[in-house]
């Protein structure tokens, strides 16, 4: 009774004329930049923070929140269509996504995973007021073995998302991590493996390689075909609109992924990205059909979708609630809340239960307002793919290069991301997957902060991994998934379903 008691001062909120403008304006600016590739969600919170000093705090974090998840209904259209994934969370969707666009289902993949999103951000929503403080429990229970024992499972799993050779998989995510290492040394504060260049001293920068080896990559990799091959999608669109065959085989893994998201979004450090790519991986070994993974599977479109959408919204649990940001963006929604004198924290929910509530019931209406915004512009998506590919591809690399200059007005991030393209078209030469590099990168620096925490919280005691009941749990499945792939009967198994991809 409570709850609906709590919802209904929430929804009396929201449904203001002021709050619903604000959270319009949001969801519409968080689908445009997730289209835009290279303009994220913490660059565009960032530059919005100082129009927050003029706005009340209520409007104001439906609008911030809005941009959050709109961006992540948004990055998942240039994934699909042109192979750049708009935000780290939108590569698994590439994957398969954009293999569906080149069969001339990219309707269907975007169908999908709008409505996947719209699902899973409704049920995350629904999950995030009934169960925000068991939840921050649960989160509460993973300290810094936990998190470095968690990503240890990503990254193997990552060999699992990767089609082909297995030693190829293993060498792209080594490869990733040891890029992942150019950066400032979190806790000397020194610069590492940085060639005395200043720009690399803060690290590389995700989109940069996102950008270099999917979209610039893919552009090389294009060009270097005969014309009468060139064209990167078929002109014959089969239908803005997934089949009863294809809802058939959506529907389990948008459930599925929902769950997965709305449980690994409470954990800090990218829930919604580890969450699309365990969604993925899952998805892969309860298939009955594995080898149409990486080929065009629907549900490796709808499966990371719902969940890295129900992993947006839950990541506001412990922002709301402990005042602790899982990622950047929620840093951010901590900062606007501080500038408007707000102490984050568990005293929100008692002190300003109309801004608490208020914005829960705004990602309900927010996501319906995505999901009727985002449905009719199909149409407008697909026109693009009819377009000569002469022309298409000056364009992908205009926005690239603007997206790339805004991430720090440098010309530095354009070169590296040309220099990271060749490597990309090398990749794809050499027949490598590139999504477990990505992995790779983003999970290395998190697992190495969490590697050295753990040791000096147990003052170099390697045994703290095992020790810990939930860590040794991770490290046990994930020594349990590498024995598994490893099996003669499953390796050739595997080498079969994927012997059109080598």
């Amino acid at each position: 009774m409570e709850l609906i008691n709590n919802l209904l001062l929430g929804f009396q909120t929201t449904l203001t004329l002021t709050n619903l403008a604000y959270a319009f304006f949001g969801c519409v600016l968080g689908t445009l930049i997730g289209v835009l590739p290279g303009l994220g969600p913490v660059a565009t919170i960032a530059m919005l923070l100082p129009s927050v000093y003029a706005l009340d705090a209520t409007p104001a974090l439906i609008m911030l929140a809005g941009i959050y998840y709109g961006s992540q209904y948004g990055g998942s259209t240039t994934a699909i269509l042109i192979n750049v994934p708009g935000e780290s969370a939108s590569v698994v969707t590439a994957i398969d996504g954009y293999q569906m666009a080149r069969q001339g289902r990219a309707g269907a993949a975007l169908a999908a995973a709008g409505l996947g999103s719209f699902f899973a951000g409704s049920v995350a929503t629904l999950v995030l007021a009934a169960f925000a403080p068991p939840l921050t429990e649960m989160a509460f229970k993973f300290g810094p073995a936990e998190y470095f024992s968690l990503m240890v499972l990503g990254l193997i799993g990552a060999v699992v998302l990767a089609s082909g050779s297995l030693i190829k998989a293993v060498a792209m995510i080594v490869l990733g991590l040891l890029i992942g290492q150019i950066n400032t040394d979190v806790i000397s504060g020194v610069p590492r493996f940085s060639f005395d260049i200043p720009e690399l001293s803060d690290g590389i920068n995700f989109v940069v390689i996102a950008m270099g080896v999917f979209g610039f990559g893919e552009i090389i990799a294009n060009l270097g075909q005969p014309p009468e091959h060139r064209e990167v999608f078929t002109k014959d669109v089969k239908g803005l609109w997934p089949t009863k065959q294809d809802f058939k085989e959506a529907a389990p893994a948008v459930l599925r992924g929902t769950a997965l998201g709305s449980l690994l979004g409470v954990l800090p450090g990218g829930g919604a990205l580890l969450s699309s790519f365990a969604a993925y991986t899952l998805e892969k070994k309860l298939s009955k059909t594995p080898e149409k993974f990486g080929k065009g599977a629907i549900q490796g479109v709808a499966g990371p979708e719902s969940a890295n959408n129900a992993g947006a919204q839950t990541s506001f649990i412990p922002m709301l609630t402990l005042g602790i940001p899982p990622n950047a963006v929620m840093a951010l929604m901590v900062g606007a809340m501080t500038i408007k004198g707000i102490q984050p924290g568990p005293q929100v929910m008692t002190s300003n239960p109309d801004l608490f509530w208020g914005l829960i019931t705004s990602m309900w209406i927010g996501n319906l307002m995505l999901v009727i915004l985002n449905l009719p512009l199909i149409g407008i998506w697909i026109k693009l793919l009819t377009l000569p590919y002469r022309f298409l591809f000056p364009a992908i690399l205009l926005f690239c290069c603007i997206g790339l200059y805004t991430l720090n007005n440098n010309n530095f991030d354009v070169y590296l991301a040309v220099l990271f393209g060749v490597i990309g078209y090398v990749f794809y030469k050499l027949g490598c997957e590139p999504a477990p590099l990505l992995l790779g990168f983003i999970l290395g620096p998190m697992m190495e902060e969490n590697l050295r925490r753990a040791l000096l919280l147990s003052r170099g005691d390697w045994s703290t991994f095992m020790t810990r009941p939930l860590s040794a749990g991770l490290l046990l499945a994930a020594l349990a998934l590498v024995v598994i792939v490893m099996l003669p009967g499953i390796s050739r198994k595997r080498q079969e379903a994927f012997q059109d991809a080598d």
